[in-house]
């Protein structure tokens, strides 16, 4: 059996090193999809999660965070030390953020007569700037949305299905990281780095662990930190680190019940005409999986290091708007 390891082991580390010593343009082509593939991908996700927890459902692959997973990742909390994965509110324009974090103070001690401290809050939140939770209402694709519901039932008045207040109880299950800065061994991605599912599987084995159904998994391209070393750049002309579409069938067999990154989870841009976000599409449309967008990553993969575990508990809690496509919100990574 140790030897049965050893040779996977191997495999996939020379696999991996086979992968980065690539130059980009080869490995895009070891890994190229057409929108044809991508919608044979898409099919199949659905067909295996449309009407999967009953024709109404509206919780998708959350399904998968059953009483035994929350009480399985409860236990992963040894250390009492928990890490916020959300960034503070981005409140300058900038090119990654033309909708800056509003905060406006209404009563104050500016006004002699008054005993409160009074202020309103308004975001545009979806985007490459804010920390935030995607509903599965949040993307139509040929008419459609999550389950087979139609599209028109996302109206001006807001989501009739699929909204962030059928989240209300909140998130509570086991996280998993996956590093890959750390991997290849730089502080952060460039902008248009795609990432390959060998790298996921060469991650699992270096540490050793594995994503099991019902996990959160985050990926960290180390945007953040560029971010902090170059200053910000726009996503849409300069690109995003992130997933390659071909990373889709690895996180629909491993069941995931959630996805969540420091980008957009997507890299940008895709490589494929017509879909500029394919792996938003196979998680929020094909399987049912929620995504946190634009997540900090940094402490949390300074205390995995630290600690030596890429596990945790991961508890979030959207703010239930009712018809709400998404929202902001605070994820909190516990050791």
């Amino acid at each position: 059996m140790f030897k049965n390891y050893l040779f996977v082991s191997l495999v996939v580390l020379t696999m991996t090193h086979w992968l980065l010593d690539l130059p980009l343009n080869t490995a895009s082509a070891q890994h190229e999809m057409t929108v044809a593939d991508v919608e044979k991908d898409l099919e199949m996700m659905k067909q295996r999660n449309w009407g999967r927890w009953g024709k109404d459902d509206e919780l998708g692959a959350l399904n998968l965070i059953t009483p035994e997973k929350r009480r399985a990742a409860a236990k992963l909390v040894q250390r009492g030390i928990s890490v916020s994965l959300a960034r503070n509110p981005e409140v300058d324009v900038a090119d990654d953020n033309p909708d800056p974090f509003e905060a406006k103070m209404v009563l104050s001690s500016d006004d002699a007569d008054n005993k409160w401290a009074v202020d309103v809050f308004s975001v545009k939140y979806h985007g490459y700037a804010h920390t935030h939770m995607d509903a599965l209402c949040h993307l139509f694709y040929k008419g459609e949305i999550y389950n087979g519901y139609s599209q028109k039932l996302i109206t001006s008045k807001g989501a009739g299905v699929l909204a962030i207040d059928k989240i209300k109880e909140g998130i509570f299950t086991r996280g998993v990281l996956i590093d890959i800065p750390r991997l290849r061994g730089v502080d952060f991605l460039e902008p248009r780095t795609a990432i390959y599912p060998e790298e996921l599987d060469a991650w699992m084995n270096r540490a050793g662990i594995e994503v099991k159904p019902g996990d959160v998994v985050f990926v960290r391209t180390g945007k953040w930190a560029r971010r902090q070393a170059k200053g910000a750049w726009g996503p849409e002309t300069e690109g995003l680190a992130g997933l390659h579409a071909s990373c889709g069938k690895w996180l629909h067999t491993r069941d995931i019940a959630m996805l969540g990154s420091d980008g957009a989870s997507d890299v940008v841009p895709s490589g494929i005409e017509e879909i500029s976000h394919p792996v938003h599409l196979f998680a929020l449309h094909g399987m049912g999986a929620h995504i946190f967008d634009n997540c900090d990553l940094e402490q949390l993969a300074a205390m995995c290091e630290k600690f030596k575990t890429w596990e945790f508990l991961i508890t979030a809690s959207p703010i239930p708007v009712n018809g709400g496509t998404g929202s902001p919100l605070n994820p909190i990574a516990t050791f």
